[in-house]
């Protein structure tokens, strides 16, 4: 892996098809979401420590649950992606919050 967009290029999706922005699959704006996503979360983490970062995290959550624009699969594919970066206690205690959050 050189760069990040080589990975990128390379992964496929859950359904076999290239994660390329520009294959004309249909996941440019999802990855062009996803990047801005990253983005923004990075700047407003900025400093903060790993309860502020939990909680700014759990708030957008409940709020997206609230409103409508965060399903139960979104919360699914957020635990598969940070899952893996955890250990032991910290994946236990992000189950318990994705949980937590489904019943919203």
């Amino acid at each position: 892996m050189k760069d990040f967009k080589s990975y990128t290029e390379n992964q496929p999706n859950d359904n076999g098809n290239n994660q390329n922005p520009n294959s004309g699959n249909g996941n440019a704006a999802t990855y062009n979401n996803t990047v801005e996503l990253a983005k923004v979360l990075t700047k407003a983490m900025a400093g903060k420590n790993e309860g502020q970062i939990l909680h700014t995290i759990i708030s957008e959550a409940e709020r997206g649950k609230r409103e409508g624009t965060l399903t139960n699969a979104d919360l699914d594919n957020f635990y598969n992606a940070l899952a893996p970066f955890v250990d032991g206690f910290k994946r236990r205690k992000l189950k318990e919050v994705i949980v937590r959050l489904k019943s919203i």
